[in-house]
């Protein structure tokens, strides 16, 4: 922030003038017409005599008393609002969850599909017709980190071989995971069978099991999905799960997390009526990652013929919007779901445009990551992205950066939309859409207005 901006302060005015040359109800004012030129600077850090201090600059008749009583009655509120909403989350998100099952999951699996995403991507990306910086990117992505999420599915995607094929998958997928000599995603984990009756028991052996296979070493960004949510108390339960987990295998308290996925109805409204998706991230106890849209299992179950299920069936976005207003401020990150048209054969091209447009629809509507089922779908995630982000890199860098210098211009930002622009960058910058020397800002200074810190 400038020194002039540094000498001046926000103040609210709790009487309506009309002199022309006195600014409105709010202003920033020079810090010595607000309060007197001898005033001292009042901070955020907590006053015990707020009307005393501020006596000889402004006039009032409320006594401390009154704000002592106040805060008195509104901190036990204010301690809950704080642990239950603490903000955006530190650390990268990744763009995409790819989803593998067990079956099909080796140890050179991610070089498998970027060398594959690549092959097709260099045969026939020209029919996207990207701009030659968006191509190069992409293609130096497929090259280096073609997969930033991986998920070996033992749900769906699995099916239910029996007891003795399930154990010894499990327990093979994590010794390829853990004994891997190629390079490991960002982001690793499993999905197991659903917390209902039926596969209860089988979903919580597979994690068991998968964890003896690991040796008690958790790869980096390590996280489990609990699929096909009915009740609020299987996410309770399946938090207790990870903590005795946890003690089995000595792994430290809060090491094991998990998404959950939104694909039943009941997981959006109750039984009683209310909205379950903030419950749910309540029950979880401070282990929900994230919540994840589940395309076909959540259309499906309310009657939606197969030809128009989607991820932009309006049924579809009106669960996104209340996962979105569930998870905003708690941390928990929200995760789009997958479209089951593969770009493969003739559909290649095709199949290739809906997947940017769908992915390009999730990005304006605030959800940054989503699923990709395929190694033909990876080229156009990241095209998508890549494209979203530099679209908006220009505007973004030139308002923060006149937020940050308290310039006079077009738009007047709020340090809500300031850290807005901030997390947008930052964004841009984890999945390699932008370059650190784009920017107006460097990268400790861009956390901070992501944090509503002091800058």
């Amino acid at each position: 922030m400038s020194q002039s901006a540094r000498d001046r302060i926000w103040v609210a005015r709790p009487w309506p003038t009309h002199d022309p040359c006195l600014p409105g109800p709010a202003a920033y004012l020079p810090k010595s017409e607000a309060f007197g030129a001898d005033a001292p600077v009042v901070t955020s850090g907590g006053n015990t005599d707020f009307a005393a201090r501020f006596s000889h600059a402004m006039s009032g008749r409320l006594a401390e008393e009154t704000y002592a009583s106040a805060d008195a009655r509104l901190s036990e509120v204010d301690a809950r609002v704080a642990a239950r909403y603490p903000g955006e989350p530190a650390g990268r998100q990744p763009v995409h969850t790819v989803y593998v099952p067990a079956h099909r999951f080796s140890a050179d699996l991610v070089t498998r599909w970027g060398e594959q995403a690549g092959r097709v991507f260099a045969d026939h990306g020209e029919r996207l017709g990207l701009p030659g910086e968006i191509a190069e990117r992409v293609r130096r992505k497929l090259g280096v980190e073609p997969i930033e999420d991986l998920r070996i599915d033992f749900e769906d995607g699995y099916g239910a071989p029996g007891d003795e094929a399930e154990d010894a998958a499990a327990l093979a997928c994590a010794k390829a995971l853990s004994g891997s000599s190629a390079p490991l995603p960002p982001f690793t984990g499993i999905r197991f069978k659903s917390f209902e009756r039926l596969t209860r028991r089988r979903g919580i052996r597979t994690l068991d099991v998968f964890l003896d296979g690991l040796g008690g070493e958790l790869p980096p960004g390590f996280v489990v999905t609990l699929p096909k949510v009915t009740a609020v108390e299987q996410v309770a339960v399946a938090a207790e799960v990870l903590a005795r987990l946890e003690d089995a295998y000595a792994l430290p308290v809060g090491a094991l997390r998990f998404e959950v996925q939104i694909e039943t109805s009941q997981s959006i409204v109750g039984t009683d009526g209310a909205l379950a998706a903030a419950r749910i991230i309540r029950a979880a106890g401070g282990r929900c990652a994230g919540l994840h849209f589940g395309t076909y299992d959540y259309t499906a179950g309310l009657g939606i013929a197969a030809a128009y299920q989607s991820m932009e069936h309006p049924a579809a976005d009106f669960a996104k919007a209340v996962m979105q207003v569930a998870a905003a401020g708690t941390g928990v990150r929200l995760s789009d779901g997958s479209t089951n048209r593969l770009p493969v054969g003739d559909d290649l091209q095709a199949a290739w445009r809906e997947h940017l447009r769908l992915v390009r629809r999730s990005l304006e509507r605030g959800f940054y990551q989503g699923w990709d089922l395929h190694p033909h779908q990876l080229p156009t995630r990241f095209a998508a992205t890549y494209a979203f982000f530099r679209d908006g890199v220009d505007s973004a860098a030139k308002r923060i950066r006149d937020y940050a210098e308290q310039t006079e211009s077009g738009v007047l930002d709020e340090p809500a939309t300031a850290q807005a622009l901030a997390v947008f960058l930052l964004r841009g910058l984890d999945c390699g859409a932008l370059d650190e020397d784009e920017l107006p800002l460097d990268r400790p200074r861009l956390h901070a207005y992501a944090r509503r810190q002091t800058v």
